[in-house]
């Protein structure tokens, strides 16, 4: 259990250790008592996956419009234009939080406020502010270092939240006409323990759902648990169609998750088939060097139409010491897997890297649950649209953190009313885990075939049937047996499914990230998917 609070108020629980985790921590932690929860290490977050860098507009030659102008096309038509000016204007004061933190930017002498400021796809000048090509992961270590030393803060590894305590968990039946968050049932998974958590106010900050495919980009945590449990308490979510895809990440058993950098694709790397054969010239004049949704799709037409797991990303023609030299990480990365990119074309397929919608919230965090937060990749706020801005991502999880973590304090609660223990009495230890796997790694393929960067309605409406039948299995599996770390994520990878296939449904044209052979063309005007749930239920 938990340590007891040293004051008489109650703690805030923070689901998610990453940056918009951390940022809500530090934040509250001179007035509140905080508590992080990471169903796995502290360390395992997308922030410390981070390559690239966080926005901020801070050279005399940009501006804010500038900003909230590039964010707005690379949207393609459906970013809320307020919420990126609120973001964008308060990026300057993003960077000079984290420079506080003691954050090691990489820095310029003749740079904005000493800072080196590079350039990414989609921005119109200099604002990204970075740590060499390790941004998240320099982030991430120093304000994890923060928070072990802060006394207000208590960090729990290898706890997982399962189901978020609402009206309906009372016993106090008058209670249970309104709603409202009052904490978290949690799995101690070193225990096998349930534990009710009650708290002031809860935050998740939960990261993505990439895990919902055979191929992804994301560490292992994102498993859209924070989506899941704010739809089941009857939160909306918005816009779960909008997976973005990264065209080249590494093919091989030992390693899933290695991202091929486009970099290296701007430097004369060639995409071709098995047999030699170069392939993007004929889907795009730019050939690989064609935005990313147009080199994934490719990629994903040639391996559908041959059967191919993978495609080949050759750059022997590079030469050894240029490889050496500019691209080390990768070298060393597939060297270490036996393969020497000086001789061999390096085995890629796309893979799932960012999602754009999650649940919907306003510009401080605030759910349609009162007492429920949410911040960071779990979240639609508007902010990336159809289509994510690079780097807009680290952005949005400090800017929003701070503004949620402002918002909480604002509305103080001191006590609570009794939440009953959670009954384990009528389940029994699983016979067989097997179950579990097998439905894993059938929702991962059939998402990947039939919900991945080109739809069909035909592919949907299979991908949904199967989605509902192992929804039944799951269930049933989840009321009769005690829970585990793996069935809770399944569980929750299965609703964001399901999420997805029916926002996916409801789009009757392609749009951004959402590509339908359907529906090929875009409507003059778009909106933002939104869904509503019918029955509350916990």
């Amino acid at each position: 259990m938990p340590k007891t609070p040293a004051t008489d108020s109650l703690p805030v629980v923070i689901i998610g250790a990453g940056l918009a985790g951390l940022t809500v921590a530090l934040e509250l932690a001179e007035t509140h008592q905080v508590i992080i929860m990471a169903k796995r290490g502290l360390s395992e977050s997308a922030t410390a996956w981070a390559q690239g860098g966080i926005v901020g507009v801070l050279d005399q030659q940009d501006s804010v419009d500038a900003h909230v102008k590039d964010t707005v096309e690379a949207g393609a038509g459906l970013v809320v234009e307020s919420t990126a000016r609120y973001i964008a204007e308060r990026s300057a004061d993003a960077i000079d939080w984290l420079v506080d933190q003691g954050v090691p930017f990489t820095t310029d002498p003749q740079g904005p406020k000493g800072l080196h400021l590079t350039r990414e796809g989609g921005h119109s000048h200099r604002r990204i502010a970075h740590a060499a090509d390790a941004t998240g992961k320099a982030i991430h270590e120093v304000l994890l270092d923060k928070a072990r030393a802060h006394p207000n803060i208590q960090l729990l590894e290898r706890w997982m939240a399962l189901d978020l305590i609402t009206n309906r968990h009372l016993k106090d039946k008058q209670l249970k006409k309104s709603e409202r968050c009052y904490g978290v049932y949690a799995l101690n998974i070193s225990t096998g323990k349930i534990e009710a958590i009650p708290a002031s106010a809860v935050v998740l900050a939960t990261g993505g759902v990439g895990k919902v495919y055979r191929y992804t980009s994301n560490p292992e945590t994102a498993t859209g648990d924070g989506i899941a449990m704010a739809w089941r308490a009857g939160c909306r979510v918005g816009n779960m169609e909008f997976v973005q895809f990264h065209p080249t990440c590494l093919y091989h058993p030992q390693d899933r998750t290695f991202l091929i950098t486009e970099a290296l694709r701007g430097e004369g790397a060639q995409l071709k088939l098995p047999d030699g054969t170069r392939f993007m010239p004929n889907h795009d004049e730019r050939a690989e060097l064609a935005p990313r949704d147009i080199v994934a799709r490719a990629i994903d037409f040639e391996m559908k139409r041959l059967g191919l797991d993978y495609v080949l990303l050759d750059a022997t023609h590079l030469g050894e010491a240029f490889l050496k030299e500019h691209f080390p990480t990768i070298y060393a990365r597939c060297a270490a897997l036996g393969i020497d990119i000086a001789k061999q074309a390096i085995p890629v397929v796309p893979a799932a890297h960012y999602t754009c919608g999650g649940v919907v919230t306003d510009l401080q965090g605030k759910t349609d649950l009162p007492g429920l937060y949410a911040v960071g990749e779990a979240t639609y706020t508007g902010l990336h649209g159809a289509n994510r801005l690079a780097s807009n991502s680290l952005l949005e999880c400090v800017v929003i953190g701070k503004s949620a973590a402002a918002e909480i304090k604002r509305h103080p609660l001191k006590e609570i009313p009794e939440v009953p223990d959670w009954d384990e009495s009528r389940v029994e230890d699983a016979d067989e885990t097997v179950v579990i796997a097998h439905n894993w790694d059938e929702l991962r393929l059939l998402m990947w075939n039939y919900v991945g960067i080109v739809r069909t309605n035909r592919r949907l409406e299979r991908a949904l049937h199967r989605i509902e039948l192992l929804q039944s299995e799951v269930q049933e599996y989840y009321a009769n047996f005690r829970v585990t770390r793996d069935l809770l994520e399944l569980r929750n990878l299965l609703s964001c499914a399901e999420l997805i296939v029916r926002s996916a449904l409801m789009r009757k044209e392609s749009r951004g990230l959402h590509y339908s052979r359907d529906y090929p063309q875009s409507w003059t005007v778009s909106y933002p998917t939104i869904l509503t749930p019918i029955n509350r239920q916990s």
